[in-house]
């Protein structure tokens, strides 16, 4: 029975406390219906329904009932009572553990249960089990923590208790209603640090609750005097970190800038129920979301019975709620609180409206589903959020990545899912999770290749830019090794993502330099240094892509993506304001300007054009360009481009190639039917376009019964170029034009 109906039930006098009316009323309700239970279990034996329905809710209420007597008993039970002597202690723990496990325990049953916990009324043992099976049914009181942190003052409870506590604490944080009150004890937390044993998970708590306002020079002074004490440790490293990111000013110790996974998972504990708690809160699990800007009100399509979806269900807290409950409306909820409810915002003018007022949801994740939400992160740029939604992240990827244990390919779908909205949401915001980088680093070694391959290299794609040499062992190194012995169509979708990672990571560049960022990025590298990590990302493709070409026999297919790449790539400095370019490497050049395939050659004279606007204009600005970065244009970038460009030109117009510095031996020109290539390779002769010299001149003589290649000369030559050039050759066209 739900903590509502409770409510209705119930009609008791007020009473003096410290919480809300609205909670009395609900804990004197539960305890009335403990003492009327006998009275309604002898009523229910009276009753004979033929529904099996009525069954179950008589079963389910007797269930409550032995839930009260339970809680009732632990509230007033005795102190330091054994449990292997006392019978009745046995039965209400198995009690408790049964309903917590199965349908979890309401906000006043936690409120009770926590006050025994740690008023050490019973023995260590007792305590752990109690810890244990504290899952709540829906959220958890802030009142509650409070009271609970105010035992530990006291001194009651045995160490291993206070850091079952702790780790409940961080599992159960996003289901907290509020977090006020707690962070105004902030400083009995950092206090806590002192113990060894509680450290780690004191450590990991603060991380959840830091704000700004927290960073105090003293609680630097006190870390840096820990760490110094204890060594590095990954969990006071992570909080130092959380505070120069508040504070850089405070901090002068260097830090590594790559974010990983700090803590050890707390959730293992209570994993399976939490879940649970997630699916009966929510309801049906939802199906990625399209991020779009309007209203949320996307009804959810049906799944599975037993599915789950691993992102939360948008929900204000329970505070939050009483307008409903009291049947106030929204506006006059609004006078009395000055937080919005997330649940109740629709619209994007009402994001403007509301957008100092928003009161988030206690389940960071669910704001992955909200282009709203989503819009209000972006705009706020509030670190504190931005952590807890890391955090958040990066615990659910990696305990629901299915390929880290045995036999759970059955969450596929699932985790496919989550994997659609996350990277969603990367894209609504252009811009890349720190959390789904550790998620790279750690999964990539165990990665199969096949196992939701279009999410996982999408990841790889929105990979936030970092020092191309620092990640190339960990990331890049180990995604060679399933390029090369994967099929084709693998190659493919590799190179169509890192022809996206290199467009994110200039458009984040292009970025900086526009607001005029760039040295005080968190990479903390200098431009230049900037630009040769985009270059070596450029170099390892080529590296790549023409080993592929080799090992797929210079197939068209996979040609056509990398030609795809390298139109991204020519184009650096006068999309991006950036000043490099890099050349593509000869085997590529060389395989696209002898291909048979004219769509290959017409792609390769548009990169050539493009790359000669781009050398041109940056070879006007270049006396600019020294005083605005260090980089400085190579001059073999232009002698190579123009022997490429030689090249061309005697193989399309002079029926001269390779005159000099030749990269070719005439064996291999043999070898493919072209004996005199010296005069044979031009617009006319050239193999991938030999058949438009066939169309054009059955098209002007049908008559002729057969066909003389000379005889394209004079105005006949004239024709035959406007004749290439409607047959949609515009590549072409414009690398003439140069």
């Amino acid at each position: 029975m739900s903590p509502q109906k409770r409510v209705k039930n119930s009609q008791t006098p007020k009473r003096t406390s410290r919480r809300s009316n609205s909670y009395q009323t609900n804990l004197l309700a539960w305890r009335q219906k403990e003492d009327l239970s006998n009275s309604k279990g002898i009523s229910k034996n009276g009753q004979n329904s033929p529904v099996e329905d009525f069954e179950h809710a008589d079963v389910d209420e007797q269930a409550e009932d032995t839930l009260q007597i339970a809680v009732r008993y632990f509230e007033k039970g005795p102190f330091k009572t054994s449990r292997s002597k006392d019978k009745t202690l046995e039965k209400h723990l198995k009690t408790v553990e049964n309903v917590a496990w199965k349908n979890g325990l309401a906000p006043e049953e936690i409120d009770i249960l926590l006050n025994v916990t740690l008023s050490g009324k019973f023995g260590s043992a007792v305590n752990s089990r109690i810890l244990r099976c504290m899952i709540p049914a829906t959220l958890i009181s802030e009142d509650s923590v409070v009271k609970a942190v105010s035992w530990l003052c006291v001194g009651k409870c045995c160490g291993s208790t206070k850091v079952l506590f702790y780790r409940w604490l961080v599992a159960m944080f996003d289901f907290i209603d509020h977090k006020e009150k707690i962070n105004l004890l902030y400083g009995f937390f950092f206090a806590s640090l002192q113990d060894d044993a509680l450290c780690p998970y004191v450590c990991h708590f603060l991380y959840l609750l830091t704000k700004k306002e927290n960073v105090k020079p003293f609680r630097v002074r006190k870390l840096l005097d820990l760490q110094a004490k204890m060594g590095k440790q990954p969990y006071l490293h992570a909080l130092l970190s959380l505070y120069k990111f508040f504070a850089p000013t405070l901090i002068s110790i260097s830090l590594p800038v790559k974010k990983k996974i700090y803590f050890k998972n707390s959730e293992n504990l209570w994993k399976t129920a939490l879940v649970a708690v997630r699916q009966r809160n929510q309801g049906p699990s939802p199906e990625p979301l399209k991020l779009m800007l309007g209203p949320d009100n996307v009804r959810p399509g049906k799944r599975k019975w037993n599915s789950h979806s691993l992102i939360p269900v948008l929900n204000s807290s329970s505070h939050s709620k009483e307008y409903e409950t009291k049947g106030m409306s929204l506006s006059d909820y609004l006078s009395r609180n000055r937080a919005f409810p997330v649940d109740q915002l629709k619209t994007f003018p009402q994001l403007l409206q509301n957008i100092h007022c928003l009161e988030l949801p206690s389940q960071m994740g669910a704001v992955l589903n909200s282009s709203l939400l989503l819009h209000y992160i972006n705009c706020v740029r509030d670190e504190s959020l931005l952590l807890r939604l890391y955090h958040w992240l990066s615990q659910t990827l990696q305990e629901e990545c299915i390929w880290y244990k045995v036999n759970n390919y059955e969450c596929e779908k699932e985790f496919t899912n989550f994997l659609d909205t996350v990277i969603k949401a990367e894209c609504f915001l252009q811009e890349g999770f720190y959390s789904c980088e550790a998620f790279l680093y750690k999964s990539l070694p165990l990665w199969d290749g096949f196992c939701c391959q279009s999410q996982f290299l999408q990841l790889v794609s929105w990979f936030p830019f970092s020092s191309f040499s620092e990640v190339k062992p960990f990331i890049f190194d180990r995604l060679a090794q399933l390029f090369f012995t994967s099929t084709i169509y693998f190659k493919c979708s590799v190179l169509e993502n890192l022809k996206e990672l290199l467009q994110n990571w200039l458009l984040g560049l292009s970025m900086d330099i526009h607001m005029k960022t760039v040295t005080d990025s968190s990479l903390e590298t200098t431009f230049s240094g900037s630009m040769q990590s985009v270059f070596e990302l450029i170099h390892y493709v080529g590296w790549l892509s023409t080993n592929a070409l080799r090992l797929e026999s210079n197939s068209t297919f996979l040609l056509h993506f990398v030609l795809d790449f390298y139109e991204k790539v020519c184009d650096i400095y006068m999309n991006y304001n950036l000043p490099l370019v890099v050349l593509f490497p000869p085997g590529i050049f060389y395989l696209s300007l002898l291909s048979l395939d004219s769509s290959i050659l017409n792609q390769l004279c548009y990169i050539m054009h493009r790359y000669r606007n781009n050398l041109t204009a940056a070879k006007k600005n270049e006396l600019v360009l020294k005083t605005k970065s260090e980089f400085i244009f190579s001059s073999k970038t232009y002698q190579e481009y123009n022997h490429y460009l030689t090249a061309m030109v005697g193989c399309l117009w002079t029926s001269k190639p390779f005159q000099k510095g030749s990269y070719f031996d005439p064996e291999v020109f043999k070898k493919i039917g072209i004996a005199k290539y010296k005069t044979s390779l031009n617009l006319i002769h050239h193999p991938a376009l030999l058949s438009y010299a066939v169309s054009f001149l059955l098209k002007e003589c049908p008559e002729e019964r057969t066909v003389n290649m000379s005889s394209i000369r004079g105005k006949k030559w004239n024709k035959y170029m406007d004749y290439l050039f409607s047959e949609g050759l515009q590549g072409l066209q414009l690398f003439i034009q140069i």
